[in-house]
């Protein structure tokens, strides 16, 4: 009876060991049409009602107990693939999605899942699809990521027609911009008329508006997380345009059908050619363009191991007849490898060149000014289950800053080097995503950054008037100033229904690197400098609490938004402060802190024939310097009370769509002059307050329309018509003073505007 009982309990334990028994399924979900990895689709387990989602390179783990499943894939824009599996044993899966424009029998059309945004651990992020960035009429044509960004809430335009931007009351360079990883310390084009970013190219866009997961780092305000497309696997096709002022080409092609493939994009604007039809002299001798390229190409060696190279290289030049010229440009490169040491864990091992270089040219002198990265990153991911996820690494970055390289052509006692700067910055960072229950998410991190500024190198110490009464030789690598700290990340998504959430996030970033400028927002002629023994790190603390609600069975999207954020160790110049081949730059600086907060609404309609979205923020940006306006807060120059944006996009038929975009937003804060004496017959201005006045309100509609021309066997084709600023509004690009012209005693103010109505028309074409 004994031996019965043992034999029985050990039966019944058995069956519990095999009902807890767990497998994987794990794989790559790809396109079908092109063998392109998809990021971010969804992996859905509809008898547990659980599932997870493609990572970066489009790798997918889901860990269940064995048994009998029906598994779909879905991604936006795609048709939802169905399986039934009998899961005893751990089981890689790789599956192609079918765009919806094909259509089979054992194929559910559906799109990624609908509620996303009110279910996932994420806050404070923009996601804009390539299809979306191109129906968005912008200037002269040509289709932008970053003027698409400043249509969403929180992200302001650094002016017309630029593509600069500011997130969340930050400056231009506290934004860390990645293209394939790699750090872009310049992002515009022709004066900031155009970005860097080649829409053929661009295969996924991400940006994070402060509360970036551990893995990212460097910067105070934002992420913007840009993946190149990888090229297409099964056949070789070419598609471009040919715009007004610009035109591009983009080829991409097999490697090895089906294991590897690359992706080459050109692109250059000829609006030097356009001059030389101008009767002017000057101008027709001048010299305007832009050209860039992106490539990539991508093997898989094996099941468990693939490598990617991509690179970017473009290049501004401005010739003004032989008396001033500009010349900048990027260069990036990246390596990749990705390794699948199980089907839980991943790893991504990545080698990064950056660059970025300026040469302004003065008649026979010519300034040379650079910044160049060696970067190395580890960066693992571990799926421990459905609920559990962990991400863990390390990044180690080799800065070298180059101030600034004068040059004579004809007078060589003119010739001056500044020295270089150098360092090392590193970091380390762990996070965890975890599904408590079905209605509570949380994702929380930690990172800890460290920045040594080493040599070789000269160190001066100042006296208060910035004259130097010190100076300290270090050799190559030796250690000169240690700076580093602890960055937590925290997010908590409380479900509060199935179509409404609360989310609550907490983020610490800092900054060693820094942009010293004497404009508004980032040009082409800026400094970077590192923290130093006189500069130290900027701090960002970061609050933010959001309500996610979904609409009409998930038609509407809306979330508002309450964000905080406390800025510490903030950097101005001095008034009349000289940057440019001056090596006392440091003494040009002062130091202080700011805070920015703000409520951002958004609404958005993600399906049917009419599509597009409103987003309104109030915000207010302030900062504080003891040596600026008396000590006193006084608002950043980018400080905007309201900030609107309509997009609309109506598709009439399958051929032929209009859009439309409408944005308003306050004035700039800037310093005006308020009176004036004389003092020796010269007249002397009197400066306001700093930033205490506005520049007028700026508010502009764009309209667009694709015709889309019949397809022809495998050539397809389309027109695209837009109109820049339809109701010709002159909005203010800047305002000066001058003397009045029949009573010089009195002042007035002259408004310049750049454009009023700018038609565009572009062809497209694909086969």
């Amino acid at each position: 009876m004994r031996k019965k009982s043992i034999i029985v309990l050990l039966l019944l334990l058995c069956n519990i060991l095999n009902a807890q028994e767990k497998f994987t399924i794990s794989g790559h979900i790809k396109d079908a049409a092109t063998g392109e990895e998809l990021i971010g689709a969804t992996i859905f387990v509809k008898e547990l009602m659980t599932g997870g989602i493609t990572n970066v390179y489009g790798f997918y783990s889901v860990t269940i107990p064995a048994g009998e499943y029906t598994i779909e894939y879905s991604y936006i824009g795609y048709e939802t693939q169905k399986i039934e599996i009998y899961l005893n044993q751990s089981t890689k899966k790789n599956v192609e999605l079918l765009s919806t424009g094909i259509s089979l029998q054992e194929v559910v059309v559906t799109a990624e899942v609908a509620d996303k945004n009110v279910k996932s651990t994420e806050m404070s992020v923009v996601k804009i699809t390539p299809k979306e960035i191109k129906a968005v009429p912008v200037l002269f044509g040509e289709q932008d990521i970053l003027k698409t960004l400043q249509l969403m809430p929180g992200v302001k335009s650094a002016g017309e027609g630029s593509s600069g931007f500011y997130v969340r009351g930050g400056g231009s360079d506290q934004n860390l911009i990645l293209l394939d990883e790699a750090p872009v310390y310049n992002a515009s084009h022709l004066m900031g008329f155009f970005s860097v970013f080649n829409s053929d190219a661009i295969k996924d866009m991400k940006l994070y508006k402060g509360n970036a997961p551990a893995e990212f780092g460097g910067r105070l305000s934002s992420v913007l997380d840009v993946k190149m497309n990888e090229g297409n696997s099964k056949r070789f096709s070419t598609s471009g345009g040919i715009g007004l002022i610009s035109s591009r080409l983009t080829i991409e092609s097999p490697i090895v059908k089906n294991k590897g493939s690359f992706i080459i994009t050109g692109r250059r604007t000829y609006a030097d050619l356009l001059l030389k039809l101008s009767s002017d002299e000057s101008l027709k001798n001048t010299v305007l363009y832009f050209y860039d390229f992106n490539m990539k190409a991508n093997y898989r060696l094996n099941q468990n191991n693939r490598i990617f190279l991509s690179g970017y290289f473009g290049n501004d030049v401005l010739d003004m007849d032989g008396d001033m010229g500009f010349d900048w440009g990027n260069t990036t490169a990246t390596f990749r490898w990705n390794h699948l040491f199980s089907d839980k864990l991943f790893l991504n091992s990545t080698i990064i060149y950056s660059k970025y270089k300026y040469m302004i040219g003065i008649m026979d002198d010519n300034i040379y000014s650079s910044i160049q990265d060696y970067n190395l990153k580890e960066d693992f991911q571990y799926f421990l289950n459905t609920r559990n996820t962990l991400k863990f690494g390390f990044n180690s970055i080799y800065h070298t800053f180059s101030p600034g390289k004068l040059s004579s052509d004809v007078n060589p006692s003119k010739n001056k080097e500044i020295d270089n700067k150098y360092a090392l910055e590193n970091a380390a960072y762990i996070s965890h995503s975890f599904d408590i229950n079905p209605v509570l998410k949380i994702n929380y991190g930690l990172r800890y950054s460290m920045f040594s500024y080493i040599g070789a190198g000269n160190v001066y110490t100042y006296n208060d008037e910035g004259g130097i009464i010190d100076t300290t030789s270090y050799k190559s690598g030796e250690l000169i100033k240690n700076y580093g700290g602890f960055e937590p990340r925290f997010l908590v998504n409380y479900l509060l229904n199935e179509k409404s959430s609360v989310k609550f996030s907490y983020t610490r970033n800092r900054q060693y690197i820094h942009l010293i400028t004497n404009f508004t927002s980032s040009s082409n002629i800026d400094i970077w400098q590192p923290s130093t023994n006189i500069v130290e790190p900027e701090i960002a603390d970061q609050l933010a609490l959001g309500y996610f609600r979904n609409l009409k069975q998930n038609k509407f999207e809306t979330s508002v938004e309450i964000y905080y954020k406390n800025l510490q160790n903030q950097i101005d110049i001095k008034d009349g402060a000289e940057i440019i081949m001056n090596e006392k730059v440091e003494s040009e600086l002062v130091f202080g802190n700011g805070y920015s907060y703000g409520i951002e609404f958004f609404l958005r309609k993600k399906v049917g024939k009419l599509t597009g979205w409103l987003s309104y923020t109030w915000s207010k940006t302030e900062r504080q310097f003891d040596e600026i306006n008396n000590g006193d807060f006084f608002p950043a120059v980018y400080d905007r009370t309201h900030d609107v944006s309509i997009v609309g996009i109506y598709n009439f038929t399958k051929r032929l769509s209009v859009s439309a975009t409408w944005v308003y937003y306050t004035g700039n804060a800037v310093t005006y002059p308020v009176g004036r004496y004389e003092i020796g017959n010269q007249i002397v201005p009197v400066y306001s307050d700093r930033n205490s006045q506005r520049m007028p309100d700026y508010h502009r509609l764009d309209i667009g329309l694709t015709l889309k021309n019949k397809k022809k066997r495998k050539f397809e084709s389309s027109w695209n018509f837009s109109i820049y600023n339809v109701y010709a509004r002159q909005n203010a690009y800047t305002i000066s003073f001058r003397s009045k012209e029949n009573s010089p005693m009195e002042t007035e103010a002259v408004q310049m505007s750049l454009f009023s109505i700018v038609p565009s028309i572009t062809y497209n074409f694909k086969f």
